[in-house]
């Protein structure tokens, strides 16, 4: 697999020094894209689904191997003894014989892909004995060719494996881009929740800071007897609830840090030392949504559905062969050849190259059992197994629609919300700043003010919470549609 991405990995990988020693960890700022680039290197679930492709091509590879051609050689002796006949009739009456005699036949045997098989062989026999004349040499070559008619003739188990390996290969390469997108998918929405993570930390530290400035002035009113103790009080309870809700948020960001860092790479003791702080800002880019066209796309992209299509098509090959099976065996024989015979060697080889004796011959071989119970079981199972694929083919393409339909409406609510949370946040800034007035001038107390605290940090808190659910309903319909890939500018070749 290779991977076309925005930087090259080299440029990514930062690593300490050797021989560092430091108890804080040092920072890191990391893009999205640099993050999905060390995913698509690091990540173990990807590294595990990448392998089974490699393992499909050796399996493809070996199947195929049944076309190899094969050389084989027999070599054989046999003895015969015979003490005459006791027939005082027969002409051998009394007369004892023996004959010994050896023979050598290599051959070279080719599988065809029409399910017949091709075999060129050659004979040497060497015979001796009272019943011949010195050494007699019988040589013989020719080749012969066998042709299924029906059962395996235009599929048989040999034809089948090597197509459902290819399907199977189709599948598993499919089943690797769908893990590509899964893994994309769960780097984007981990990234945007540590960049919400680190804003809202930020919105905590400013609500603190506000809930400490009311402290010190409550203190300096107090002082003076403009304020009850009571309002002091109020806000140092503030301050105490403020600083416990940005222990929180710091204890937050941690657990996205590590929850990013355990999909960029296979070692994490690796990441200890490394502080993650997302270089992205989150943005509400205003994105055409349409479920008509988003359904059109994942149809055609969804690799989950095309995985089940290509399951389809290798059922289809299982049963082309069991339907094959059903037929008796109607095998073609044809054989030519030349034979030669000699007291020596040379004489019977001799006979070969002039072709002085010819042969050949022609035949069929029918054969059927009576019952063929296991081949229409097989054939029949086979049925019920593509309809139960198809089925599951159409519940797939179901569940795609309807969760494309929810993708779409999620990601149009979120951009939505995005306005009515910019829209609070910006009526809690003015209730604030309104009610400080009021309170400077007296006509108020710390108990509006330091609500009113509380509602502007919910505002903000819900306005980045808004922008980062926008960007992660973006990714999710993304990987709805299958596009997840296109739109991060991958792309996966096999090889």
């Amino acid at each position: 697999m290779r991977t076309r991405l925005f930087a090259s990995l080299a440029a990514l990988w930062l690593v300490a020094p050797v021989g560092a020693q430091t108890n804080a960890p040092s920072p890191r700022v990391i893009t999205l894209a640099e993050c999905i680039q060390l995913a698509l290197e690091k990540n173990l679930d990807i590294q595990i689904r990448r392998l089974q492709p490699k393992i499909d091509l050796y399996n493809l590879d070996s199947s195929r191997g049944y076309y190899d051609l094969t050389f084989n050689l027999n070599a054989s002796q046999r003895f015969n003894s015979s003490p005459g006949s006791p027939d005082p009739a027969s002409r051998l009456f009394g007369v004892s014989s023996e004959s010994y005699s050896e023979s050598y036949g290599p051959s070279l045997t080719q599988q065809l892909g029409t399910g017949g098989r091709v075999t060129v062989n050659g004979d040497l026999v060497r015979r001796s004995g009272t019943s011949f004349t010195s050494f007699n040499y019988s040589t013989d070559a020719g080749i012969s060719l066998t042709q299924p008619l029906l059962k395996n003739s235009w599929i048989d188990a040999t034809r089948q494996t090597i197509l459902v390996n290819k399907r199977t290969l189709k599948i598993d390469e499919l089943a690797l881009r769908s893990q590509v997108i899964t893994t994309i998918n769960s780097v984007q929405q981990a990234y945007y929740e540590l960049i919400y993570a680190r804003d809202n930390v930020r919105v905590q530290e400013a609500s603190l800071e506000l809930a400490e400035k009311l402290l010190a002035d409550n203190k300096r009113r107090v002082e003076v007897g403009a304020l009850a103790p009571l309002d002091e009080k109020q806000s140092e309870s503030q301050v105490a609830a403020r600083r416990s809700d940005l222990l929180s948020a710091r204890r937050e960001l941690e657990a996205q840090v590590n929850a990013i860092k355990s999909l960029l790479g296979d070692d994490f003791n690796a990441w200890a030392a490394v502080a993650l702080e997302p270089a992205d800002k989150l943005v509400a880019v205003a994105q055409p949504l349409n479920v008509q066209d988003s359904w059109r796309t994942g149809m055609a992209l969804r690799p989950d559905l095309q995985s089940s299509k290509e399951a389809i098509e290798r059922q289809n090959v299982v049963l082309r062969y069991n339907h094959n099976q059903l037929f008796p065996s109607l095998d073609l024989t044809l054989t030519y050849g030349h034979n030669g015979l000699g007291q020596t060697l040379p004489t019977g080889l001799n006979g070969i190259q002039r072709g002085d004796n010819q042969f050949y011959s022609y035949g069929i071989v029918l054969s059927f059992p009576l019952s063929n119970t296991t081949a229409k079981n097989n054939y029949q199972s086979s049925k019920l197994t593509k309809e139960v694929l198809l089925l599951q083919f159409k519940q797939l393409e179901q569940s795609i629609i309807v969760e494309i339909d929810n993708s779409v409406k999620q990601a149009q609510t979120a951009y939505e919300k995005i306005e009515a949370t910019r829209q609070a946040r910006l009526y809690a800034e003015a209730a604030l700043d309104a009610e400080q007035k009021k309170l400077e001038n007296g006509k108020s107390t710390s108990f509006f003010v330091l609500q009113l605290q509380r509602d502007l940090t919910a505002a903000r808190s819900a306005e980045i919470r808004a922008l980062a659910d926008y960007n992660k309903s973006l990714s999710t319909l993304s990987k709805s549609e299958g596009t997840t890939l296109e739109k991060a500018n991958i792309g996966l070749e096999f090889k």
